[in-house]
């Protein structure tokens, strides 16, 4: 029996981390999948790819294997010595019952891989991800809604094409940006019968005319006159629950913010509505509006340089 060395065959280093392990993976997966491979090897290869990844993946597994590995001499037959497995904890279950492995490697992990006699090799398929933009009223209340995918598929001549599919897509109440939602069976199609993996849809927000979102919390900008501001008064907004009364305390700056709690997005806890306070004057467009602006600058004399420094 030929000792096989699975870092080779994934085109590794000894050493190398998960990340980059997963990433070389996928990326052989990918060439030598046989639903789109035209390699004349493809099923033997992805056979001893998945093996290969199926070891090197587990912890417990991968160290096993270096440590038998760091005694084997390249070349001539290979028997594992008696025992060599002491210590070591294995967790089939990520290989399953339908799996037809190497010798060599039921040589070594033995059990759950010598019940599975010849029956063919199955692999799950790869997950996928993507990115779409929702309205925010969707993530205020939920939504079902219909959006559409691209990506590229192999045609019967092996030929890359660009294929759209269309997808019907709950989203959850109050999800927030950054979030994802899981479609389970709708990543890549398994091979030999596997299990397809999954899509997971990255959620992004679209902007709103109304509100600015932070995490959970909204913030609204809420125009006031200059009287309001000055002295106080109550004006009506609105909230993403519908509209209500909020007081302006007297003395009020522009760019003051109000907090409402538990008027932002819906959660445990709910986030906040903030009310950011824009001081809105009114224009000196008729002779009334300019004789009012100079009793003003009569009665109530201003200098908003006075603390410039100049």
């Amino acid at each position: 029996m030929e000792f096989k060395d699975y870092y080779e065959i994934l085109g590794v280093e000894r050493g190398v981390s998960d990340d980059d392990l997963r990433r070389a993976y996928r990326k052989l997966a990918r060439q030598y999948h046989p639903d789109v491979s035209k390699e004349p090897n493809a099923e033997a290869r992805m056979r001893d790819i998945n093996e290969a990844y199926e070891v090197l993946r587990d912890p417990q597994k991968r160290a096993a294997y270096d440590d038998l590995a760091a005694g084997v001499s390249a070349g001539g037959g290979f028997r594992p010595p008696p025992g060599w497995d002491q210590g070591f904890e294995f967790n089939t279950a990520g290989s399953g019952e339908d799996a037809d492995f190497s010798e060599f490697f039921s040589s070594l992990f033995g059990g759950a891989a010598r019940r599975r006699g010849g029956r063919s090799f199955r692999s799950r398929g790869e997950d996928h991800h993507a990115t779409i933009e929702v309205d925010l009223e969707d993530t205020l209340h939920g939504a079902t809604r219909e959006i559409s995918l691209r990506s590229m598929k192999m045609d019967p001549q092996g030929r890359p094409r660009l294929q759209e599919r269309k997808l019907s897509v709950r989203i959850p109440k109050g999800i927030r940006e950054g979030q994802r939602i899981r479609l389970a069976g709708q990543g890549m199609a398994g091979y030999a019968g596997g299990a397809p993996g999954d899509l997971y849809l990255e959620v992004r927000i679209r902007p709103h005319r109304l509100y600015r979102v932070d995490g959970r919390d909204l913030t609204l900008t809420l125009p006031v006159a200059p009287w309001e501001a000055a002295l106080g008064g109550t004006v009506t907004t609105p909230t993403p629950g519908g509209p209500v009364e909020v007081a302006i305390p007297a003395g009020s700056r522009n760019g003051s913010k109000l907090r409402l709690k538990g008027r932002g997005m819906p959660g445990n806890p709910p986030g906040d509505l903030y009310l950011e306070l824009e001081v809105v004057l009114p224009p000196a467009d008729t002779a009334a509006a300019r004789e009012a602006y100079r009793n003003l600058q009569r009665q109530a004399p201003f200098d908003p340089r006075a603390n410039s420094g100049r």
